[in-house]
């Protein structure tokens, strides 16, 4: 029950996102009066406008690796209210450029230590409505968004690499998981694709205890032997 405000999508460090040369963009900005671009918090929160419902309480995260989740609750909405989607980001000279697994993009821009959301083409939303995140501390959203990617278990260690992103992730520990695994590969210790609603969430690294990003598989979890993310 995706509603119509094109989704604001989400957020995890803008140090990160506006000091690497990531720029998909084929146009770059020139810059303007606008605010400038700078080191922020991780992780943004705001209720932003809908047209039929309360409010879209929004979370928005950027993460270094060069992707961002972003989850939205529908305030007075049947259930389920919550929904959560994830991609990658890149830059202009201002802006901050979200395209979703499924290609859509959506723009924001720095405004004091807050994200302003822009409208489809990038540009100011002219409204009295609020349209800016401000900055908070917050977990990464654990609402199962559907991902689809190579799975592979080796040495008591299972990585996940996203179709869409092309990242790599760790799989949290999964016993069914790993079990149905070693039935759709067979004899052959390679990657099979999975299909599987998740989240993600940072984990200890044993060896180091750095938090790493973390897959979590919630439910409908799927292989399919003998294909891989270019396979319909």
């Amino acid at each position: 029950m995706k509603k119509t405000l094109w989704s604001a999508l989400a957020v995890s460090t803008l140090f990160a996102l506006f000091g690497c040369n990531n720029r998909s963009e084929t146009q770059v900005l020139q810059p303007t009066q606008n605010e400038e671009l700078k080191p922020m918090q991780q992780s943004w929160r705001g209720v932003l406008p809908c047209a039929d419902c309360e409010g879209i309480e929004t979370s928005l995260f950027l993460q270094k690796d060069g992707t961002w989740v972003m989850n939205q609750r529908y305030q007075g909405a049947k259930e389920p209210s919550s929904f959560a989607t994830y991609g990658t980001w890149a830059r202009t000279a201002e802006k901050l450029v979200l395209t979703d697994t499924s290609g859509e993009k959506t723009y924001f821009r720095a405004k004091g230590e807050g994200m302003e959301m822009l409208d489809r083409e990038g540009n100011p939303i002219e409204s009295q409505l609020n349209y800016t995140l401000a900055p908070v501390k917050a977990a990464l959203p654990a609402t199962p968004m559907p991902m689809r990617g190579m799975y592979f278990y080796m040495a008591d260690a299972a990585i996940f690499t996203d179709c869409s992103t092309g990242k790599k992730v760790s799989v949290a520990n999964n016993a069914q998981l790993e079990r149905d695994y070693a039935v759709a590969r067979g004899n052959d210790s390679k990657p099979v694709l999975l299909t599987v609603d998740g989240h993600f969430t940072l984990e200890p690294n044993p060896d180091s205890g750095e938090l790493v990003k973390t897959l979590v598989a919630d439910k409908d979890a799927k292989f399919a032997a003998g294909k891989d993310c270019n396979s319909k």
